[in-house]
C-alpha cells in the first residue's frame, strides 16, 4: 500500500517536471532601440530582435512602457497602394528562430508619449509572452531612419 501511495505521489509531480521553462527565459532581446522624437511628437516605435533559443514556438502578446499612454504591438500592411500601420494581438516567435521588429514591419508602438524621446535617453520596456511570463529591459533612445520607398512618406514623423 505504501508503494502504491509513493507511485501515485510521484506521478502527481510528473507534470511539473515536464512543464516547459517560461517563455521569457527562452527569448533573448537583441539590439533594442526606441526611435527618438522631435519636440511635440506624441508617437514613436521600438525595434529589436527576439531570439527564441528553444524548440517551442512562443509569442509576444503585450508590451508596456511607462513613457507612453498606450503601448501596442503593430505591423504594416499595404492598402490601396499605401503602407498602413495596424495593431495586432501578438507577434509570433518561431522555435529556434529570430523575429525582427524593424521600421516598416513588426514593431512596438508607443502612443501618446508623456515626454519627448531624446537621443541618449533610456526607457524601460516590459514584454509579456503567451504564458504570461515577462521580461523587462532598458531600451536606448536613438535616431532611427524610416524606411525609404513608396508608401512610407507618412511614417517619417514618428
Amino acid at each position: 500500500m505504501k508503494y502504491l501511495f509513493f507511485i501515485i505521489s510521484m506521478m502527481s509531480l510528473l507534470p511539473l517536471s515536464l512543464s516547459a521553462a517560461p517563455a521569457a527565459n527562452d527569448i533573448d532581446t537583441l539590439h533594442p532601440v526606441a526611435r527618438a522624437t522631435p519636440p511635440g511628437i506624441k508617437n514613436s516605435g521600438i525595434f529589436l530582435t527576439l531570439k527564441n533559443n528553444s524548440d517551442t514556438a512562443h509569442a509576444l502578446v503585450k508590451a508596456h512602457a511607462v513613457v507612453a499612454g498606450a503601448t501596442e504591438l503593430h505591423t504594416h500592411i499595404k492598402e490601396d497602394g499605401m503602407m498602413k500601420m495596424i495593431p495586432i494581438d501578438k507577434i509570433d516567435i518561431p522555435a529556434n528562430a529570430d523575429t525582427h521588429l524593424q521600421p516598416g514591419g513588426l514593431h512596438i508602438m508607443l502612443i501618446n508619449l508623456k515626454q519627448d524621446l531624446k537621443p541618449g535617453a533610456e526607457i524601460e520596456l516590459s514584454l509579456t509572452f503567451e504564458d504570461e511570463s515577462t521580461k523587462t529591459l532598458v531600451v536606448p533612445v536613438k535616431k532611427v531612419t524610416p524606411p525609404k520607398g513608396p508608401g512610407h512618406q507618412k511614417h517619417s514623423t514618428m
